[in-house]
């Protein structure tokens, strides 16, 4: 009976693996297709003319810059250098650029007032250039108003 039953039982088949490669070519195929259609535009749109239409800036408007003349300081006999040459423009409203010209004088003499007034090791260390900067916009910005002037530029500041 023990053959009988050996015999009716058979081993169990092995599961085929021809659908899982099939799924992965499938797969492979059907991705590197989608990629390529998306990359090369055919799917959601040009790229390129897509790009180009966001990336066109518009007018540029609300801004003027006056520029400052420039400043020597003389340092102290303590220091390094024996001068301190700046030339700076601000960033203003557009609408407050004649304004903001009328009060140059009163703008320079508190940035000259400034800049002879701290530590000459303060004005020698690169670092403290954004202090520097930061602490004359203030004092700017006190003199011409809020509102009147967005930003400071330093275009020269030279010891020599």
């Amino acid at each position: 009976m023990a053959t009988a039953e050996a015999a009716l039982e058979e081993p169990p088949k092995k599961r085929s693996k021809k659908p899982l490669l099939i799924g992965l070519i499938l797969a492979l195929v059907l991705g590197g297709g989608g990629f390529y259609a998306t990359f090369s535009g055919l799917i959601l749109g040009s790229g390129e003319d897509h790009a180009e239409k966001e990336h066109v800036p518009g007018p540029l408007t609300g801004i003027a810059f006056v520029p400052l003349e420039t400043i020597v300081i003389s340092l102290g006999p303590d220091s390094g250098s024996e001068h301190l040459r700046f030339t700076a423009q601000l960033e203003v409203v557009d609408t407050a650029a004649a304004d903001v010209t009328t009060l140059a004088p009163r703008i320079l003499d508190v940035v000259n007032s400034y800049l002879r007034a701290i530590d000459t090791a303060s004005i020698e260390d690169p670092q403290a250039m954004a202090r520097l900067r930061a602490q004359m916009l203030r004092r700017i910005q006190v003199v011409t108003g809020d509102g009147r002037v967005r930003d400071l530029l330093i275009t020269e500041f030279v010891l020599n």
